[in-house]
């Protein structure tokens, strides 16, 4: 698959195995040929020197049964944070007393340190607001979509990404941590430090230099102090927003309320989980509507389609392509390749979910696809990404108000297409012309 921005890019195409790279400059615009080749001949690929531990390999991971393997068995191959949070509680520390420690891992220490904490704060903490419980903020969603729409829908074009799909899930994260919506741009600075290492840092396990992680860490801790303002109001001056909840709950697993640094931690991580993936989502599905012929009308006239639509479009474009997550607790061998035990593994999504061996014609956009949302856009089993019921609630509200407000889309003449650095597929700018329905 080709993208339209080829020819741009700092990295020549891959043509064969000694040219992949995931990680380099301009590699985003070769991603889809690169997957190609590791497909056919490095499905396990070993990228020398780059493990864990120094001395160690990496090895990427892009066939879709090994990937959904890893992902489903948090035991055998556990989040390489999982390891971290269990290396600081046994230092002895408390959190004020390690260096470089972000919030959201200060707070894990003690809300979910372990496999069963982890599930227990999700049920008890999160699921309420953004899990299976995200259907609460259906009506505010709406709002917020027809007030961006309504900001463009007389001018015949919209810059999409600026005017609507980052917009949007600032305005949502906002309203249900109860932040004002005119500081949306400060969440949104904070928001960019928090995920600094996935867009600049260096290689598959995102490294950021001194003078990046001194940066970070200062805007981190504007933020930690922001979050903690409103958490003394609302201690003070209850709401009906998730902030007050925390300070509120009882969280059973630990038999006690939640203490302040435990609430900045988690309000952290709906921030950080809360903004990109949702807005690379919907942009990359305007994108498609705007290249496949006929899907645009086809949802438009049948909106029972259009979870299919949504579905199938995070398969073809995975918002986040991969993350080193996961270490291998034994010896594994995937596709013939010996992996050793203590392994670093790079989780390939995007590659796995156009694996022809699990997905009929995947670079199809097919709206009766079976099983349509067992792809990996979101990961699978117990640590499924918290957030995958809100991002899915949010893109069809917007698609839902968008074609009735939208008779016919397509690109503006002025794109280049170029991506944003790191592993996320963000498209820097999208320019679009549409016609306004009657």
């Amino acid at each position: 698959m080709k993208m339209p921005n080829h020819e741009l890019s700092p990295m020549r195409c891959p043509v064969t195995l000694g040219d992949v790279d995931l990680f380099g400059p301009g590699a985003a615009e070769h991603w889809y040929e690169a997957y190609e080749i590791l497909h056919r001949e490095a499905p396990v690929h070993v990228i020398p020197g780059e493990g864990h531990a120094p001395g160690t390999d990496g090895y990427i991971l892009t066939k879709y049964d090994d990937i959904a393997l890893v992902v489903r068995d948090p035991v055998r191959f556990p989040p390489m944070m999982a390891l971290g949070l269990k290396a600081l509680n046994e230092s002895g520390k408390v959190p004020e007393e390690i260096p470089n420690i972000n919030i959201m891992m200060a707070s894990m220490m003690t809300l979910r340190p372990t496999n069963e904490l982890y599930r227990s704060h999700r049920q008890e903490l999160t699921d309420p607001w953004v899990g299976p419980g995200a259907s609460r903020n259906a009506e505010m969603i709406r709002g917020h979509v027809d007030d961006l729409i309504g900001n463009w829908i007389d001018k015949g074009e919209v810059e999409f990404i600026s005017e609507f799909a980052r917009p949007l899930p600032q305005r949502v994260m906002n309203s249900i941590l109860g932040f004002p919506q005119e500081d949306i741009q400060m969440v949104e600075k904070w928001g960019a430090a928090q995920v600094a290492a996935f867009v600049y840092g260096e290689g598959h396990r995102n490294i950021l230099n001194e003078e990046q992680i001194k940066e970070q860490f200062s805007s981190l801790n504007q933020f930690k102090d922001y979050v903690q303002i409103h958490i003394e109001d609302r201690r003070r001056n209850p709401k009906e927003d998730m902030i007050t909840f925390l300070t509120q709950v009882t969280y059973q697993a630990l038999g006690r309320k939640l203490n302040d640094l435990e609430i900045n931690g988690i309000v952290y991580a709906m921030v950080i989980g809360g903004l990109e993936t949702t807005q690379y989502a919907i942009e990359e599905q305007a994108q498609l509507l705007c290249e496949r012929d006929g899907v645009f009308d086809e949802i438009k006239r049948d909106r029972s389609k259009l979870r299919h639509f949504t579905e199938e479009s995070m398969r073809l474009r995975s918002p986040t392509q991969g993350l080193s997550t996961r270490i291998t607790t034994q010896e594994e061998v995937f596709q013939g390749v010996t992996v050793p035990v203590g392994a670093l593994l790079h989780l390939r999504w995007a590659a796995a979910n156009i694996d022809g061996d699990e997905f009929e014609c995947p670079h199809q956009l097919k709206l009766d696809r079976k099983a349509v949302s067992r792809h990996l856009t979101f990961s699978q089993g117990p640590r499924v990404c918290p957030g995958a019921h809100l991002s899915r609630l949010e893109q069809t509200i917007a698609w839902d108000r968008l074609l009735d407000r939208i008779d016919r889309l397509e690109y503006a003449p002025n794109n280049n297409f170029m991506h944003q650095p790191g592993i996320m597929l963000g498209t820097l700018e999208l320019n679009l012309r549409f016609t306004k329905a009657a």
